[in-house]
């Protein structure tokens, strides 16, 4: 098992910026696959980005050229730099984790954090 934890939500103006962290504990990090989910109320839980252990990152075509995701497998954090952010980019944002068997993973994984609340809004 692992447990998340985010961190780094916050209100902030249009076209700035914020890096989310979300630390992990309780298992092999490098052993899973790491993801970004956000919530907007009202909407459902879509996936924003994930990084598979080696490093390489996909998204949403949404954010794709402002958000950027990264993992530090020596601290067990996984990283969401998000920058020009619009107001569409509010929404509650999840850390996940999904168990990498047999070279695969499937997403979204078994493991879920609290949730950090990501405004944007002037």
């Amino acid at each position: 098992q692992v447990q998340l934890v985010e961190s780094g939500g916050a209100l902030v103006q249009p076209g700035g910026s914020l890096r989310l962290s979300c630390a992990a504990s309780g298992s092999d990090f490098r052993i899973y696959t790491m993801a970004w989910y956000r919530q907007a109320p009202g909407k459902q839980r879509e996936l924003v980005a994930f990084i598979n252990s080696g490093g390489s990152g996909n998204y949403a075509t949404s954010v794709k050229g402002r958000f950027t995701i990264s993992r530090d497998n020596a601290k067990n954090t996984v990283y969401l730099q998000m920058n020009s952010l619009k107001p569409e980019d509010t929404a509650v944002y999840y850390c996940n984790a999904a168990r990498v068997r047999s070279g695969s993973s499937s997403l979204p994984g078994a493991y879920w954090g609290q949730g950090t609340q990501v405004t944007v809004s002037s």
